[in-house]
């Protein structure tokens, strides 16, 4: 089951097999990655969900609500958690997936952890094609969970059908960077931890402050670890997407950046330049512009 026709064969007929072994095919650019790419019939009428905030806010164990009260409704559910990249093995950090255990043996969800690859808000040219390759299965939700940190969560704008920016009730200096930025690209607000105190100050704050918008962005609360406020989250979650014409080529314009970025940048070996750097910075001098000319001529 290695050959593209195979193995999309495969992952249009549900096999998580197939799905996994397609990913990682892309993920690490090996033969026939390319191939498989260019014969994608991926579903545009499968949401891609991107859940992203500032670290602490929850974002896993909300996925996980989601996914548990989806899965009850016999909806097929598909988890990229996309985490840090590790500076020394170019690996990622976190692997989402031990705070989601519960899920594994689930037959109606698949999870993947995906590093960033350097990428500042976690989006990075692997993390499209691969959640691409994710469309072309039979799943009814995609979700993106991100690493979240600041202004880098606009990056999920590129990818997303929907994009969720989730809040804590202390999030209150958050409030500037929706004002500078997030308000452009959220479908909605989940103010989490909603038990705790502020919580309903916070949000409703939040709420008259997305009255200003057109259309009017839903504020949810939810208290994720005991499934409160998840019922009525998940119902605006898997309503149908609308006709958005003047958003899609925007995404589409996006997604094509992040590609031709990551295939520009490709012959940089990062292993190498780690290992150019360390012999550089021996040298009496060193200077890191000078030593980044070298592999720019």
């Amino acid at each position: 089951m290695n050959t593209s026709e195979a193995l999309l064969e495969g992952i249009k007929q549900g096999s998580f097999i197939a799905l996994a072994r397609a990913l990682t095919l892309v993920e690490n650019d090996i033969v026939p990655a390319g191939q498989l790419l260019r014969q994608l019939r991926a579903r545009d009428n499968v949401p891609v969900v991107g859940i992203t905030g500032p670290p602490g806010a929850g974002k896993s164990t909300l996925v996980n609500a989601i996914t548990s009260h989806l899965v009850l409704k016999n909806k097929r559910i598909a988890i990229l958690a996309v985490d840090p990249t590790s500076p020394f093995n170019f690996g990622s950090l976190l692997g989402d997936r031990i705070r989601m255990a519960q899920q594994f043996n689930n037959p109606n969800v698949y999870i993947r952890s995906v590093a960033t690859r350097g990428a500042l808000g976690g989006i990075s040219a692997k993390t499209i094609e691969m959640v691409d390759v994710m469309r072309a299965a039979d799943f009814d939700l995609i979700l993106v969970e991100t690493v979240g940190v600041g202004q880098s969560e606009l990056e999920i704008a590129g990818l997303a059908d929907r994009t969720v920016v989730v809040l804590v009730p202390e999030s209150g200096d958050e409030i500037q960077n929706i004002k500078s930025g997030l308000m452009e690209i959220a479908q909605a607000f989940v103010v989490n931890k909603a038990d705790r105190e502020g919580a309903d100050t916070f949000a409703n704050n939040l709420r008259k402050l997305v009255r200003q918008q057109d259309p009017v962005v839903p504020v949810f609360k939810t208290v994720a670890d005991k499934n409160e406020g998840i019922a009525e989250f998940c119902s605006w979650l898997m309503k149908p997407l609308k006709s958005a014409n003047d958003r899609k080529p925007f995404l589409m314009a996006e997604k094509a950046f992040k590609i031709l970025q990551y295939y520009r940048m490709s012959d940089i070996d990062r292993v190498k330049l780690r290992n150019g750097v360390r012999t550089a910075m021996l040298e009496p001098g060193f200077n890191i512009y000078r030593f980044v000319d070298e592999w720019v001529s």
